[in-house]
């Protein structure tokens, strides 16, 4: 049994969510650079932390995500499951048949389905909550405002305005015109 990087990247996008869930919605461009996540990545975790309500959506400028409950009503196995990652420590994925279709259990399976359950017990037993405290207490500084997006440091640039005919049948009349001269 291991645990991927879908699991682990979800686990640290939701610390990220609710290290800042005072500061209004966070948009996945910031956890992506804050925690060196694939941005696109992050689309396909959040849309399954949203189907599985542990997110909210908000659209717009200045949307992003927050917490779906309170952060200490979200397990890290909520987490984990809600991505689809298998806890499973057992090589038949619990369907008790580790040694062929019909060949049954393997010596091993009550031992692995035993850690199973033990891993979920332990991951459901640590909340959001506590990672999110584990954190300020290591000094993981939050910034005070929210990162703005929609607002662009650069100065707004006029259109240049073009006088050229739009058409064939536009610029057909202007040389037509312009031969009558």
């Amino acid at each position: 049994m291991r645990l991927t990087t879908k699991g682990r990247f979800a686990v640290t996008a939701m610390i990220d969510l609710a290290l800042r869930e005072g500061s209004g919605p966070v948009a996945l461009a910031a956890i992506s650079a804050r925690q060196q996540i694939s941005l696109s990545y992050l689309e396909q975790l959040f849309g399954k932390l949203r189907r599985n309500d542990l997110v909210e959506s908000t659209r717009g400028p200045g949307g992003g995500y927050t917490l779906g409950r309170k952060s200490s009503e979200i397990s890290v196995a909520d987490i984990i499951v809600a991505v689809d990652e298998a806890l499973d420590a057992t090589g038949c994925a619990g369907k008790e048949n580790c040694m062929g279709e019909d060949a049954g259990r393997c010596m091993t399976h009550d031992l692995w389905a035993s850690l199973n359950t033990k891993m979920i017990d332990y991951l459901n037993s640590i909340s959001l909550r506590k990672l999110v405290e584990d954190q300020l207490a290591k000094g993981v500084s939050i910034e005070d405002q929210p990162i703005k997006r929609a607002i662009s440091t650069q100065p707004v640039v006029k259109p240049i305005k073009i006088t050229a005919p739009n058409s064939v049948f536009a610029l057909g009349s202007a040389l037509s015109g312009m031969a009558d001269k």
